[in-house]
């Protein structure tokens, strides 16, 4: 995803320790189904609202959810305005440089390519994409010559394409996927793109503890096989473990 410029030694001093508090502040964006979005009963839902409540069980953690803009997400965990990022973050070199990340809950995820013509050429076409994303990421580096437009949300970047602004859009295919079932005017196009190495927990470097606490948790849902039960019920198509 982005290539933050940020370090963590510019907000250590605003930054606390969650293990010494109560509660621990997960934060998502709500905005990204399946795996996190709010619900009618306006609460947090998803794939990571599921995955997340188990791991913080297991753990022995009180958790409590909080909704962040994308954009900011990084600098607000730092800044100490939440403990944790379970946000359907990929683990990239740039973000390891100003957080930490977990051992992955899921596997580096295909991203698909949306457009409402067939034939686009990608080489030279306007492509959307989230601002901050690793796709974002890959249009800007892997496709030279395409334009790069990035929206705030990805909701905006798929409009985009519906409204003739861009050619196409890349996204996480779990995202895209049930967006062209039922929009018979976007069709999926072609091969899938494997980017980054996975999605992970962001925590602040100096919360080791916490970090320790969910990749055994994590750990142990890969061993007992309910991270597989869980991604194959609500991440169809998602590799497993």
């Amino acid at each position: 995803m982005n290539k933050l410029t940020l370090t963590t030694a510019a907000f250590a001093l605003l930054a606390g320790s969650a293990m010494a508090q109560d509660v621990v502040r997960m934060g998502t964006e709500g905005a990204y189904p399946p795996y996190n979005f709010i619900n009618d009963a306006g609460e947090v839902d998803g794939f990571e609202r599921v995955l997340g409540d188990e791991l913080c069980k297991r753990a022995e953690l009180n958790c409590t959810w909080v909704t962040n803009d994308w954009d900011s997400i990084i600098p607000n965990l730092v800044s100490g305005n939440y403990d944790v990022i379970m946000a359907g973050m990929s683990i990239t070199p740039e973000r390891d440089e100003v957080i930490d990340f977990s051992d992955p809950y899921t596997q580096p995820d295909p991203s698909a390519f949306v457009s409402m013509t067939d034939g686009v050429d990608l080489a030279s076409a306007v492509v959307s994409a989230q601002s901050g994303t690793i796709q974002a990421g890959y249009v800007a580096s892997e496709l030279p010559g395409a334009t790069l437009l990035e929206f705030a949300t990805p909701e905006e970047a798929v409009a985009a394409v519906r409204n003739g602004e861009a050619d196409a859009v890349l996204a996480d295919k779990a995202f895209l996927l049930p967006i062209a079932e039922a929009d018979g005017d976007l069709n999926m196009m072609g091969e899938d793109v494997l980017i980054g190495g996975g999605i992970g927990l962001g925590l602040r470097e100096s919360d080791a503890e916490l970090k320790t606490k969910f990749d055994a948790a994590i750990q142990s849902m890969k061993a007992d096989g309910t991270l597989n039960t869980l991604i194959t019920d609500m991440l169809p198509g998602s590799a497993t473990f």
